[in-house]
């Protein structure tokens, strides 16, 4: 492909070796090969994308990655001593990346439905479920979420709630290529401000909600909301936007959006309505709308997962009786509400890794369980993230559950019992006295096991589907469900 054509509609100035603004020209017919933002991927016929970063400056490689083959630079400023190749300057290089990797792949989101959720939190279990609806409906369909990417029923590896500019290209012209007609995807508040989604355009997008999360990251909450309103200000004319409306941010993702505005909500009049009738451990009534439909998750938060589903669907021209049936028929996405029974005790393995998500898991089962049964839960904090919600999680659990054991989560580099420390800054000296603490994620779960007695509940929360632990950046293999099982005496999951 021609420069030029990679280039199209990138707000640009081409330079030369030395810093010299030139006229497209010649460099415009420059024949490139592959388009790479990583120096060591770069080689012949190459269109380097030099981009800063917080780490590392990608302008500290230009130099290496012309050397090894690349026949055009994509930068923010040309360096000293650079040496021969077309250099096209823009003001942000990441956003160039996104609109040159678009250009580059056919700019294939136009070629398919491209539905994208953002949130704090409900996403995986949004677009997992709205996957295999519309693959009950009869389409083929893409997806992009934290467990896993598809194409239809095949399975991709994945890295990021949302993959980088380049690697979401590629994955959309496979998904493409394969026939597909609808793709579901994580829009992570990340992506957005990193330039992710720069040069994808999206057929629709729903909000979930936000809560505490990221700071690390976003630094106040402020900013946060920002980023993922930053998704809806990019939404073209033709696509929809559906908001939970519950949430008091709902509204305010929509204030500048070009998209067609639709609202759902449990607790308020909304264009999608929810009302949860009947619930119990083995799934809830709900009356959505006019018409009832009993559906196998469980909980407030599922049900307005259930009901962005719905909407989405519906939004997407899926007959709505249709959309009821299949909703009937769903089950969990891995490791959200995912429980597993063995002598006696009831246990429960949930992603929730935020206070908002934490508290819905433990409100859920509070409402659910007898007054006899003793609710203990397990949970820590990951580490290399956001402290400031570690003493918050802490009281949170140890408020709505009646014995606590806290342990470790992923503590990537960080001190696992420095976190600890952190959670336990969040209790009273009364609270502290129905906390277990054991740095062992795998010990934990076997004494909260071992303290469990017949009927009660055990919740191991914040780890989820992930089938690893990270320690000291080595990833080992763990799994939540497999330890339970094993602690249980059971081999099949309920």
């Amino acid at each position: 492909m021609k420069l030029k054509d990679i280039i199209k509609g990138i707000s640009a100035e081409v330079r030369d070796a030395a810093g010299k603004a030139v006229d497209l020209g010649k460099a415009g017919d420059i024949e490139v090969a592959d388009l790479q933002f990583d120096s060591r991927r770069v080689g012949q016929g190459t269109l380097f994308v030099a981009q800063p970063g917080t780490k590392v400056d990608g302008h500290d490689y230009i130099v290496k990655a012309v050397e090894a083959g690349a026949v055009a630079v994509i930068c923010q400023r040309v360096p000293e001593g650079a040496p021969e190749a077309a250099y096209i300057v823009v003001e942000d290089s990441s956003r160039a990346l996104g609109e040159a990797a678009a250009n580059f792949y056919g700019h294939p989101s136009r070629q398919l439905r491209l539905i994208g959720i953002t949130g704090t939190n409900g996403k995986t279990t949004t677009v997992t479920l709205l996957h295999r609806v519309f693959r009950m409906l009869g389409h083929h369909v893409g997806l992009v979420s934290t467990i896993v990417n598809k194409i239809d029923e095949e399975e991709l590896p994945t890295g990021h709630t949302t993959p980088d500019a380049l690697e979401l290209n590629q994955l959309l012209r496979r998904m493409v290529d394969a026939g597909c007609d609808y793709c579901f995807m994580e829009v992570s508040s990340h992506a957005v401000v990193q330039q992710r989604i720069a040069g994808v355009e999206f057929a629709g997008a729903i909000f979930s909600n936000i809560t505490h999360d990221h700071l690390d990251f976003h630094k106040t909450m402020a900013n946060y909301i920002a980023a993922k309103k930053g998704f809806f200000d990019m939404l073209p004319a033709t696509a929809w936007a559906l908001v939970n409306t519950d949430d008091k941010n709902g509204m305010v993702m929509v204030q500048n959006t070009r998209a067609k505005v639709s609202t759902y909500a449990l607790r308020q009049m909304a264009d999608f309505r929810c009302k949860i009738v009947e619930e119990g451990f083995d799934g809830m009534l709900l009356k959505i709308n006019n018409s009832e439909v009993f559906c196998r998750l469980v909980g407030r938060f599922n049900a307005y997962n259930l009901l962005a589903i719905y909407g989405a669907a519906v939004l997407s021209g899926a007959d709505s009786g249709e959309v009821l049936r299949l909703l009937s028929t769903l089950e969990p996405a891995p490791g959200r509400f995912q429980y597993v029974s063995g002598r006696g005790v009831t246990a429960i393995v949930d992603y929730a890794h935020t206070p908002d998500a934490l508290q819905n898991v433990l409100d859920t089962i509070r409402d659910l369980r007898r007054e006899t049964q003793t609710l203990i839960t397990v949970v820590g904090c990951g580490g290399d993230r956001d402290r400031t919600k570690r003493p918050e999680m802490a009281q949170i659990a140890i408020r709505l559950s009646d014995k606590l054991v806290l342990t470790s989560d992923n503590p990537r580099t960080e001190n696992p019992d420095a976190i600890l420390d952190d959670m336990e800054a969040g209790l009273t000296p009364e609270q502290l006295s129905h906390t277990v603490r054991i740095t062992d994620r795998r010990q934990a779960i076997r004494t909260a096991c071992m303290m469990a007695r017949e009927g009660d509940i055990i919740l191991v929360a914040g780890k989820g589907h992930e089938k690893y632990q990270e320690v000291n950046g080595v990833r080992s293999h763990f799994d939540d469900v497999e330890e339970l099982e094993r602690e249980l005496g059971i081999k099949e999951k309920i």
